[in-house]
C-alpha cells in the first residue's frame, strides 16, 4: 500500500490549519489524483460507506467535490445503477464486508463502472489485499489502490472526534470489563487517532494518564482505570507501523500527544459554560450545528422555517463563538449601531421605531430596502436573534444565580449549607439545572452521597431515581474513594490543606465578565505540557524522546522548546466580575483563534500539541485550545471520542449502568 506524497507535512511549505489539511488531502491527494489525461470519462462517481461519508462531509462541501470531477455520490450499501462508461472512486474502510461489496461491483463481464480508484480510510490488512488480487477480472480495472489514512471527523479548525458516542458505556460502564465492545472500541479509536497524526505527518511523544493504582498501591487496578494506558499503547503501535510504511513519515518526535479520560475533569461537561457557542448548544435545542428559526415569507404575510449552520464560513460566528455571552451581545449591539449610523436607509427604518430596538422583522424590512447589504444584514439579524433568545432563557431560568452557585461550589466559596438553602428557596429552578448542581456537588463531595445522605439530598432537590443514576455514575467515573494520592493529577482536590473545599485554583486573568472564573482542567495540563512541567510519574511517555526533532532547521530541540517559559497571562489579581469589560483589553485571550490569521503566522508557531479525551470533550475545552494556541504560539488540536453538550453527557452517564434502556427512555 502506498500513500502519495503530500504538502501537508508539519515541517516546511505553507502551513495550513488541521481542517484545511484534512480537506486538501481528500480533494487533491485523493479525488484529483484520479484524473487521467487520456481517460474517456471526465466525470466520476464517488462511493463511500457510512463512516467515510461522515469523514468527507466534516471536511468538504458538495461544491468542492463537484469541482474535482465528481458528478454523483453513492452509498456502497445501496443498490446502484450501472454506469459502465464512468470511472468510480471508492473511499471506504478496509473491512471484509466493504471489500466484498467492491469486488461484487467490479468483477465479472459486466462491472458497474469502467475503472475503480480505491482509497482505504485506514491501514488494510494483507488478507484483504490477497482477496482483491485473487479476482483476475477486477485487477485490470483498478486504477489505484491506496491507504489514505484519514478516518476522523474534523469538527473544527482545531478539533476532531472519532465518533465513539458510546465510549463511556463501553469503556467505563459496569459491564465493560472483559467485554468484546471494550477492545473493539479501543482499537478503532486508536486507528482513528493515529490517522490524524498520519495526515499531518506528525510523530509524537505519546503521553498518557497513568493508572491511579500506579501512584497509590492501596488501590486496585481496574480495566477502566487502564483505558488511557491501553489507548496510548495501541496508538503507539500504529504509529510504529506508519514509520516503516509511509513515505516521508518523521522518524523522530515532532510533536506532543497527551491522552487522558473524562475522569480528570468531571465538572467541565456539566457546568454552565457562558460563551456564545456553548450557550447556543446548551440552551437552544440545536441539532448539531444546525439552528432553525422563523423568517418572514417572501409575501411577508406569514413566516417560514429556515435552517442555518453555525460554522466557520460565518464570519460573525467565527468572531463571537468563544466570547462571553454578555460580550457577544454587546458586540452585536455595536455592529448594529455602526451599520445604522453608516446607512441612511437604515436610519430611516430605525427612526420609525422611535429609538426602540430593531426586531427581526424590522431587519428583514431593512434587507428589502438595502438589497446590496442583504447578506450582511441577514447574518447580523440571525445573531441578534440568537443572542436575544439566549438572554431571555438566562432570565427566565434564573441561570445567573444557578451559575453563580455552580462556580462558588467549584472554587470553594460555597458548600453544603449554601446548596441546601438554594434548593429550599429556589423551587422554580428546572429539574435539569438542579440535577447539574447535584452532579457538581457530588464530584466535589462524593462522601456526602454515601448511604442515606445522598437520598435525602436528592429528595430535597425533588429529583428522581433515574437522576440518581447519573449522580452515582458521576462518582463512579471519577472513583468515589477519597484516598487519592496528594498532588495526583486525577485528584479533584488541588490543595487539601486549604480551608476552602475548592476543586479549582483561582487563576490570574484579565477576563472580567461575570461567571467567567471557571476553566477546564485541560488548560493547566496543556500549559504544563508546553513548558515541560507535566509530571512524568502521573503522565508517563510511551517513547523516550530523541535529542532533537525531525527537521531541526525549522524546529528547536524538544528540550529547548520545553524550557521556554510560558508568559504570564496577568500579574494582577482577578478583578471584581462585572458584565462589562474594557474594550481595549488585549490579553492574548481574544475570541479569535490565531489560526484565522495568515499562513505566515502559522509558520512561526512551535510544535503542535494534541490532546485526546476519552469519554467526550466539551465546548469549553474546544475554547481552551483556540485560546492557548494564541497564548502559547503552538497549534493545539483537541480530539475526543465525541463532543458532548450537558444533556448528552448526562444521558451517557445514565447509560453506563442502564444498558437495558434506550436513549428515548431517558429524560434530561
Amino acid at each position: 500500500m502506498s500513500m502519495s506524497d503530500s504538502d501537508s507535512s508539519s515541517h516546511g511549505g505553507d502551513q495550513k490549519t488541521f481542517r484545511q489539511i484534512s480537506r486538501d488531502r481528500l480533494l487533491y491527494e485523493m479525488l484529483r489524483s484520479t484524473k487521467v489525461k487520456d481517460s474517456k470519462s471526465t466525470w466520476k462517481v464517488l462511493i463511500m460507506d457510512k463512516i467515510t461519508v461522515k469523514v468527507m462531509s466534516y471536511s468538504c462541501k458538495m461544491a468542492d467535490i463537484t469541482e474535482e470531477g465528481v458528478s454523483l455520490v453513492e452509498d456502497l450499501y445501496k443498490r446502484r445503477q450501472p454506469l459502465p462508461s464512468m470511472d468510480a472512486i471508492y473511499f471506504i474502510q478496509p473491512t471484509k464486508e466493504n471489500v466484498v461489496r467492491f469486488l461484487a461491483d467490479m468483477s465479472g463481464r459486466s462491472p458497474l463502472y469502467r475503472k475503480a480508484f480505491v482509497f482505504f480510510s485506514s491501514p488494510v490488512n494483507k488478507e484483504l489485499v490477497t482477496l482483491i488480487k485473487k479476482d483476475a477480472s477486477v485487477l485490470p480495472r483498478i486504477g489505484a489502490l491506496s491507504e489514505m489514512n484519514l478516518e476522523y471527523f474534523a469538527i473544527d479548525s482545531q478539533g476532531f472526534v472519532t465518533d465513539h458516542e458510546k465510549a463511556l458505556e463501553e469503556l467505563f460502564g459496569e459491564n465493560a470489563e472483559g467485554s468484546h465492545k471494550y477492545n473493539a472500541c479501543l482499537n478503532t479509536m486508536a486507528i482513528r487517532v493515529a490517522t490524524v497524526l498520519a495526515s499531518l505527518r506528525e510523530f509524537p511523544n505519546v503521553r498518557y494518564r497513568a493508572a491511579k493504582s500506579s501512584l497509590d498501591v492501596s488501590m486496585l487496578t481496574t480495566l477502566r482505570d487502564l483505558v488511557p494506558t491501553k489507548l496510548a499503547a495501541a496508538v503507539w503501535n500504529y504509529l510504529a507501523k506508519y514509520k516503516a510504511t509511509i513515505p516521508d513519515f518523521p522518524q523522530r518526535e515532532t510533536c506532543e500527544l497527551l491522552i487522558v479520560d473524562r475522569s480528570i475533569d468531571q465538572i467541565a461537561p456539566i457546568i454552565h459554560e457562558w460563551t456564545y457557542d456553548a450557550m447556543c448548544h446548551d440552551l437552544l435545542n440545536m441539532d448539531g450545528n444546525k439552528y432553525t428559526h422563523e423568517v418572514p415569507s417572501k409575501t411577508g404575510s406569514t413566516t417560514e422555517k429556515k435552517e442555518v449552520l453555525l460554522e466557520d464560513h460565518d464570519p460573525i460566528w467565527l468572531e463571537l463563538r468563544d466570547a462571553h455571552i454578555a460580550d457577544a451581545s454587546e458586540r452585536l449591539h455595536e455592529k448594529m449601531t455602526n451599520f445604522i449610523t453608516k446607512n441612511k436607509a437604515a436610519q430611516i427604518h430605525h427612526s420609525s421605531r422611535d429609538g426602540g430596538e430593531l426586531s427581526t422583522r424590522d431587519l428583514q424590512k431593512m434587507v428589502q430596502a438595502l438589497p446590496q447589504y442583504s447578506e450582511q444584514i441577514d447574518k447580523l439579524s440571525l445573531h441578534v436573534e440568537i443572542a436575544g433568545k439566549i438572554n431571555r432563557v438566562i432570565r427566565e431560568q434564573g441561570l445567573r444565580e444557578v451559575g453563580q452557585l455552580e462556580q462558588d461550589l467549584v472554587f470553594g466559596d460555597a458548600g453544603t449549607k449554601e446548596l441546601i438553602n438554594f434548593l429550599r428557596t429556589k423551587q422554580d429552578v428546572s429539574r435539569e439545572n438542579k440535577l447539574r448542581l447535584m452532579m457538581i456537588y457530588a464530584s466535589i463531595y462524593p462522601e456526602k452521597f454515601e448511604g442515606e445522605k445522598g437520598s435525602k439530598l436528592m429528595e430535597l432537590a425533588q429529583l428522581s431515581s433515574d437522576d440518581m443514576i447519573a449522580v452515582n455514575n458521576m462518582r463512579y467515573l471519577g472513583g468515589s474513594d477519597t484516598k487519592k494520592a496528594s498532588g495526583s493529577g486525577f485528584s479533584l482536590k488541588f490543595d487539601i490543606s486549604k480551608k476552602k473545599h475548592a476543586v479549582r485554583k483561582e487563576r490570574n486573568s484579565e477576563e472580567t465578565w461575570q461567571l467567567s472564573r471557571f476553566y477546564p482542567l485541560i488548560e493547566e495540563l496543556i500549559e504544563k505540557l508546553s513548558n515541560g512541567n507535566l509530571p512524568k510519574d502521573e503522565y508517563p511517555c510511551m517513547n523516550d524522546p530523541c535529542p532533537t526533532f525531525h527537521g531541526t532547521s525549522q524546529n528547536t530541540s524538544v528540550r529547548t522548546t520545553h524550557a521556554q517559559p510560558v508568559q504570564a497571562h496577568s500579574v494582577r489579581s482577578r478583578p471584581t466580575a462585572t458584565w462589562a469589560r474594557p474594550r481595549n483589553s488585549d490579553d492574548g485571550y481574544s475570541s479569535d483563534s490565531i489560526l484565522r490569521h495568515s499562513s505566515s503566522d502559522l509558520r512561526k508557531m512551535g510544535q503542535r500539541i494534541f490532546i485526546f479525551i476519552i469519554g467526550g470533550a466539551t465546548r469549553s475545552e474546544l475554547r481552551v485550545v483556540h485560546r492557548l494556541t494564541s497564548k502559547l504560539n503552538r497549534e493545539i488540536i483537541l480530539g475526543s471520542s465525541s463532543l458532548d453538550d450537558p444533556p448528552q453527557f448526562i444521558t451517557k452517564l445514565k447509560l453506563m449502568s442502564a444498558q437495558e434502556l434506550s436513549l428515548d427512555d431517558l429524560q434530561i
